[in-house]
């Protein structure tokens, strides 16, 4: 019976492609013709940005490049049949990776078939789809029970959204193409029980402020437009209804994320999660994963309901996400792994390809985005992707130029954020981000207060990043690992102040939650002293943490130093460590130190139990300087240290039998039984080392001792003395942040005055 229903389809689908061709021969389209507005395409690909594509083909060489890779891709996938197994792996595992190939291959048909006119691309696709309609019916929820949300074809209802978002761009290109027949049975079979899966039947995934969520929004949004389903639409742009939502359904976290006015769908999604500057509270690794979705809807909402107006929706918040995002990169397009993210992630995947384009189209046409869009080398096959290669081809790009900065966290950027502080000098550039952000939700650290150093686009001093091999099967079905919570997520895996070996918010997401830094200084105003300061006061009772960071060129160093200090305030007396976690082969040490003839943890939980000791030492001075060499270039850590302080060096790895963590090397400085502390270090860059001339340059460090002058409840006052004899004085004003202040305080005889939060100058 299935059969002959399918050859009857068959041949009315043989009817229509053969009056397709005709009336495409008779009439053609251009770019001036009026179309209906519910004629397909027009989502992403539109009959009027069609029909202007088509007649630029052949002339747009990196528009025309992108389709010839695009269309050896799909030929190749189409040789190779149809595949559509019952799905039954993890990430990575075949049946995962076959369905994720299919959706990606069918949307990049669906460009193909309207561009090239090439009815085998539309073939493919409604093969395609016919087979996930036969199926998609009796599939159950997917056999692996991890996620808290389980799709059908994928293990999780987020990649069940992510073949959605994909085909629905494929069915948009051949809607018009298909019999009425075959469009009512796929809305029918397959995408409106799709649709009520991933929102009705699965609230606690569909209803949240979340990434995840983002994508669900997106996907229903998407296949209503295409079906002109309003409900499905609305469904998508607000969320639920409350009376369609299950009170005991919960998340992985302890319950809905909501926004705070309790409202979910992709408008809120834009509201809570992203700040005026458009910066996202999960951090830009979710950022860069979310800015697909978020974009390619809102651009099939501008071509379906342009009275939305959504590229204006919140000041234009999505546009600004873009710039957010390129600048929350290092020297080689690569994302600062803050929160849960993976390193060698960059603004070169795909994601960020879609969202520049878009961005440039939508926005202000901004030259400096068609320099990022020649690196990467590919466009969106669509009108931004045509734009975009117009202004490569006419030379009109200009370099974006990453610039010091300060991006706010929170709905309305008052819940504290990043600082980066940026040095740049022809090839030659470093980067400083410090975090005072809000939590970051689910995917957030407990690292307040932390920060990373770069230098040419190399790790000097790294954030940890994420624990997970994504889309590795053999590791956890390319899942998050266990030692995400155990290490990863922990605050001695970051470069801050841990207290009692307890990490901040006793390791609690629904404290840490509630809470977020706060900023105290923030000024570039001069390239040559940019600082940026902040305050943690609800990480641990009864205890206050305040960090200043300084970046400062001197005309005397060919590079800039960065100055470090962590005043630490409380109410009782605790443990205190401070670690650097840095990249490459120790040259020297100041002090003495021990190493053990094996090798224990440094504690028992809360990641202590993941660092080895490989070594403990004690110095007899009042600084320790530390250097080491990494990438062909000596760095040092100068710091100003009590006798009794024990100097910890250590490498991650400890109870790790699965070999999930990377065993990189710390330096820590612990200060035992002790109330009101200063942590105060310097940390330089100041050489090189050729290995072919086997030569050493500039390989020692060019301070000669730092020394804490002055710290009390109003002022901190370090002095740093270099080799040459120049001394440079820092001084933080700990109460007062105001720029107008006028300041007079005497050191060792000598008066000085200032005006603001910080005075910074020439001691001799």
């Amino acid at each position: 019976m299935k059969s002959t229903i399918f050859l009857k389809l068959q041949l009315l689908v043989l009817i229509a492609c053969i009056c397709f061709s005709c009336k495409e021969e008779t009439t053609g389209m251009s770019s001036n013709v009026e179309t209906d507005s519910q004629a397909h395409p027009n989502l992403i690909l539109t009959q009027k940005s069609v029909s202007e594509i088509k007649s630029q083909l052949g002339t747009v060489p990196l528009f025309d490049s992108t389709l010839e890779k695009v269309k050896r891709e799909v030929d190749t996938q189409i040789e190779k049949g149809i595949k559509v197994p019952i799905p039954k792996d993890m990430a990575g595992g075949y049946t995962h990776t076959q369905h994720k190939i299919n959706y990606a291959v069918m949307q990049k048909a669906g460009v193909l078939f309207q561009l090239l006119n090439e009815e085998k691309y539309a073939v493919y696709i409604r093969d395609m789809l016919m087979k996930y309609s036969e199926m998609y019916p009796l599939l159950p929820r997917h056999p692996q029970e991890r996620s808290y949300a389980r799709g059908k074809i994928f293990w999780q209802c987020l990649n069940d959204s992510n073949w959605l978002v994909y085909t629905s761009q494929a069915y948009d290109c051949i809607y018009d193409w298909l019999p009425k027949e075959e469009t009512e049975h796929l809305n029918k079979a397959l995408f409106r029980p799709f649709a009520d899966f991933l929102s009705i039947e699965t609230p606690q995934y569909f209803n949240r402020v979340h990434n995840h969520s983002t994508w669900g929004n997106v996907a229903v949004g998407m296949i209503g437009l295409v079906m002109n389903d309003d409900e499905l639409v609305d469904r998508a742009l607000y969320g639920l209804k409350q009376d369609n939502i299950d009170p005991n359904s919960k998340d992985n976290d302890g319950g809905f994320i909501k926004d705070k006015d309790g409202k979910a769908g992709f408008l809120a999604n834009l509201d809570s999660p992203f700040s005026p500057d458009g910066y996202y509270t999960e951090g830009p690794y979710y950022q860069r994963y979310a800015m697909y979705p978020f974009m390619i809807f809102a651009e099939a909402l501008q071509n379906k309901k342009p009275e939305l107006k959504i590229f204006e929706y919140k000041d234009g918040v999505l546009l600004k996400a873009v710039d957010a995002l390129l600048n929350l990169t290092d020297a080689n397009g690569d994302f600062f792994p803050l929160n849960d993210g993976q390193k060698g992630m960059s603004y070169y995947t795909s994601s960020l390809v879609s969202a520049v384009d878009i961005a440039y189209y939508y926005g202000d046409k901004k030259p400096e985005l068609l320099s990022v869009v020649k690196k990467q080398n590919l466009v969106q096959l669509d009108a931004t992707g045509l734009a975009v290669a117009l202004g490569v081809k006419n030379k009109q790009e200009k370099p974006f130029i990453k610039k010091s900065m300060e991006l706010r966290d929170g709905s309305n950027g008052d819940e504290g954020g990043l600082g980066i502080l940026r040095f740049n000098n022809n090839e030659e550039t470093m980067a400083l981000l410090m975090k005072y952000s809000a939590q970051g939700l689910s995917h957030g650290h407990y690292d307040k207060l932390s920060f990373s150093l770069y230098e040419n686009g190399e790790e000097i001093i790294q954030d940890y990043g994420l624990s997970r091999f994504v889309n590795v099967e053999q590791k956890n079905g390319g899942g998050y690992l266990k030692e995400n919570k155990t290490w990863a997520k922990q605050t001695i895996a970051h470069n801050t102040i841990t207290v009692n070996e307890t990490s901040h918010f006793k390791g609690r997401f629904e404290i840490g939650n509630k809470h977020h830094s706060e900023k105290y200084i923030f000024d570039v105003s001069n390239p040559k002293v940019q600082i940026v300061s902040a305050k943690e006061t609800n990480a641990y009772p009864d205890t206050e943490l305040h960090r200043t960071l300084v970046m400062v060129k001197e005309d005397f160093l060919n590079k800039p130093f960065i100055i470090d200090i962590n005043k630490v305030t409380s109410n009782s007396k605790n443990k205190y460590d401070l670690p650097y976690y840095y990249f490459g082969q120790l040259i020297s040490t100041s002090f003495n130190y021990i190493t053990p003839k094996s090798l224990s943890p440094l504690g028992e939980k809360n990641g202590y139990q993941h660092l080895w000791v490989e070594s403990k030492g004690v110095s007899e001075l009042d600084n320790i300087q530390f250097t080491w060499l990494s990438n062909k270039k000596f760095y040092s850590i100068t710091s100003v240290v009590d006798k009794k302080d024990e100097i910890i060096m250590g490498r991650i790895g400890a109870n790790d039998p699965n070999f999930n963590l990377r065993k990189d090397p710390a330096l820590i400085i612990r200060k035992n039984n002790s109330q009101n502390v200063v942590f105060a270090s310097v940390i330089e860059s100041h050489g090189t080392y050729n290995p072919v001339k086997e030569s050493a340059n500039n390989a020692y460090s060019a301070i000669s001792k730092i020394e804490t002058v002055l710290d009390n409840d109003i002022y901190t006052v370090i002095k740093i003395e270099f080799k040459n004899e120049v001394s440079k004085t820092l001084i933080i004003c700990n109460k007062d942040n105001s720029v107008d202040t006028k300041h007079q305080l005497k050191i060792k005889d000598k008066n000085y005055q200032w005006m603001g939060s910080y005075y910074y100058y020439k001691t001799k």
